[in-house]
């Protein structure tokens, strides 16, 4: 597997084909993920191969989004079936690949450590110090495409989508659950003061 060329290659055709209007799904949030992604990998003690093929899936885990904004995860694993065979990616590390990145269709349904991983690490944010900021621009992105019409139904969308949401790894929970229960109890009572 030769990451680096995969990593070049993904990078450059995000740069250039993910569309301005992607606040959230940009760029910028793809290297994040990455990070995170790292993160845990290293505290759920991970091979050199599997965090391989976990920082592959987390580059290509929005590929989908340089074609539509709509099932961007079968799309993004069709970019992956066309394109990482000449990077030397066999048939089964793409398949697991693929499983990754079906896994953070939401609601999230990882079936192994490293579906968990990636999941996790797509919404790391949740339970972090910059939720706010990376929200408001999920609302924004949101509000571009027609998905929601004010700040009350982002609040109660987030709420109910905070309210559900569960970490998967032991590393995601002791790190980040106790945040993101504090932010799910702000916006609740932001939303009950409607």
């Amino acid at each position: 597997m030769n990451f680096t060329q995969a990593e070049t290659f993904i990078l450059a055709k995000l740069k250039k084909e993910l569309p301005n209007s992607l606040y959230y799904h940009s760029i910028h949030h793809v290297m994040d993920v990455l990070q995170a992604a790292v993160e845990y990998a290293k505290l759920e003690n991970l091979s050199e191969d599997e965090i391989t093929i976990l920082k592959t899936a987390v580059l290509f885990h929005d590929a989908g989004f340089t074609v539509d904004t709509k099932n961007h995860e079968e799309i993004g694993c069709g970019i992956v079936r066309e394109t990482l065979p000449q990077f030397g990616y066999t048939s089964e590390a793409i398949e697991i690949i693929c499983g990754m990145i079906m896994a953070t269709k939401i609601p999230q349904n990882p079936r192994n450590l490293l579906e968990e991983i990636i999941c996790d690490a797509d919404l790391d944010y949740l339970g972090r110090d910059d939720f706010w900021e990376i929200g408001n621009n999920l609302y924004k992105e949101l509000e571009i495409y027609g998905i929601l019409s004010d700040e009350k139904d982002w609040n109660r969308l987030q709420l109910k989508f905070l309210s559900s949401h569960n970490y998967f790894t032991n590393s995601a929970k002791m790190l980040r659950m106790e945040k993101k229960d504090s932010h799910t109890q702000r916006i609740k009572e932001i939303v009950d003061s409607y």
